[in-house]
């Protein structure tokens, strides 16, 4: 987006988007990258989650999900997109307390896997729109499962 276009935006009272925000303050490079591992990062995240009520899955896929949260958190965080940055750090630090466990993990945790994966869809479809804000997190998000593992 250049100097005319954002101009252009600014004097019509149009809201910038997301993007096209992040397109002002960060190399166009950047933004590209982010946003193409971002979106690979999302792709990846659900088929993981679905194998996770295998015993013979569980340890690969859950050491798998914390790189890929660490990961967003950590890109998310440099280019300052908090809502997607908050949302990792809380996915990142269960994750990590699941890794201690033997596995399979509880039907609870892997439904709130899917809605954290889900939560992450909605905001790739924020940045890829351009919406002048991301969406509303998922209230249930919010109530994190008890116990991770199923119980034998």
């Amino acid at each position: 987006m250049g100097v005319y276009d954002v101009f252009f935006c600014l004097r019509k009272g149009n809201e910038m988007g997301i993007y096209a925000n992040m397109e002002l303050e960060y190399e166009l490079e950047l933004v590209e990258q982010f946003c193409s591992h971002y979106a690979i990062m999302c792709d990846n995240m659900e088929p993981l989650v679905a194998e996770l009520g295998s015993e013979k899955h569980y340890k690969n896929n859950i050491d798998e999900l914390s790189h890929i949260f660490h990961n967003i958190k950590s890109a998310s965080s440099f280019v300052e997109l908090d809502p997607i940055h908050k949302l990792a750090s809380v996915a990142e630090e269960v994750v990590e307390e699941a890794k201690n466990l033997k596995g399979p993990a509880s039907d609870e945790f892997i439904e709130w896997l899917y809605l954290v994966s889900d939560q992450f869809a909605k905001y790739r479809i924020d940045l890829d729109d351009d919406h002048e804000i991301f969406s509303l997190l998922e209230p249930l998000i919010v109530k994190i499962p008890k116990d991770l593992e199923k119980k034998s």
